[in-house]
């Protein structure tokens, strides 16, 4: 397993759709590890340093503009998300636990090619689905823009692409922290318990986080969910989801009405977060969400001008675009014709303070 992961640089290339990548060493070659290094003058004092440990690297050139902002945003939990970041030169970091454990992703677009840095146990697989991650198995040729509206929308924004993780819980968990709060309740949440209750991410930038594992999850103690705001049924329902934590991760590789479908066996599970959750881990493009506060007034408003839509005619006015609704919605949020508000902002309740 150690010979596996060992950290050293691993070149990618996309030749004719296939990748190429470089034959592993053999089973007996010792793994490139940096030993330790003592700094100058810590030896008296029997300190030690480690040099950082490389990462896995590849490089991937989609046949398309791409926007990593708008491809990986839906990702990112609030501006202070520990799992995701955006650093100043556009990059994006991603800290996430994939089935052969915990990993760290730099992603990169330059010219027209994407640079990828991974470490951690994970970091081979994160790598090997980093196209599917930037859209891959997205067809933005299967939607027809039937409104103005979204024609626009859609030749402004050439680099959309839908994601598609392959991971169900790492957005089953903050969907199900987001039902009936304020998102900046639910952010607020997703923080406190992940720097808490996770581990840091594997790599060099010691901001970010991975979630914990379904295991530490199931032991997090009832007073500290209500420290972090969350009640009673919603901590629940995480407590059910990460006891069958396995088998809803299969659903990452069904179709996305199977999955949704698998997702809502679990009680508290409904058609708002599993349409949610396998927008992200599935690329769901049809999986619009429903029982949501704002949307049907947005499209409503974006669509016919009535800003007090309900889901039914919500679900109406997107039937022309049947198997592909979720993207409609997400051109018409990146359109802005968003309603004008009318009334004070919601105030958010701290049951922490209770």
């Amino acid at each position: 397993m150690a010979g596996r992961y060992a950290p050293r640089p691993t070149r990618a290339t996309v030749r004719g759709g296939h990748v190429a990548v470089p034959a592993a060493r053999p089973a007996t070659t010792a793994p490139a590890v940096t030993a330790p290094v003592a700094p100058a003058g810590a030896a008296s004092a029997g300190l030690a340093a480690t040099a950082p440990v490389a990462p896995r690297t590849r490089t991937w050139t989609p046949p398309w503009p791409l926007d990593l902002g708008l491809v990986l945003g839906p990702l990112r939990r609030g501006p202070a998300d520990p799992t995701f970041r955006t650093a100043p030169d556009g990059s994006v970091w991603r800290a996430t636990r994939t089935p052969e454990g915990p990993g760290t992703l730099r992603v990169a677009a330059r010219g027209g090619t994407v640079g990828a840095e991974a470490w951690g146990a994970g970091a081979e697989w994160l790598l090997d689905r980093l196209p599917a991650l930037l859209g891959a198995e997205d067809d933005p040729s299967a939607f027809t823009p039937r409104h103005r509206l979204l024609a626009v929308t859609e030749r402004r924004r050439p680099g959309l692409r839908l994601t598609r993780t392959g991971l169900v819980m790492e957005s089953l968990i903050p969907s199900i922290l987001e039902q009936k709060v304020t998102t900046t309740e639910a952010y607020r949440a997703w923080r406190l318990l992940v720097r808490k209750f996770g581990e840091p991410a594997p790599g060099p930038d010691d901001r970010l986080y991975v979630m914990p594992e379904p295991r530490a999850w199931a032991m997090v103690p009832s007073w500290e969910w209500h420290r972090a705001g969350v009640d009673a049924k919603r901590s629940d329902t995480v407590m059910r989801a990460v006891r069958v934590a396995r088998r809803l991760e299969e659903a990452a590789a069904m179709e996305p009405e199977a999955a949704r479908r698998r997702l809502e066996l679990i009680p508290g599970i409904g058609p708002w977060t599993s349409a949610e959750t396998v927008q992200r881990s599935n690329g769901a493009p049809d999986a619009v969400t429903t029982g949501d506060y704002h949307l049907p007034s947005i499209v409503g408003h974006a669509l016919a001008g009535r800003r007090e839509a309900d889901d039914a005619e919500m679900l109406e006015l997107l039937a022309p675009y049947a198997g592909q609704r979720h993207r409609a919605a997400r051109l018409i949020l990146l359109s802005g014709r968003i309603p004008p508000r009318h009334g004070p902002r919601f105030t958010p309740g701290n049951i922490a303070a209770l």
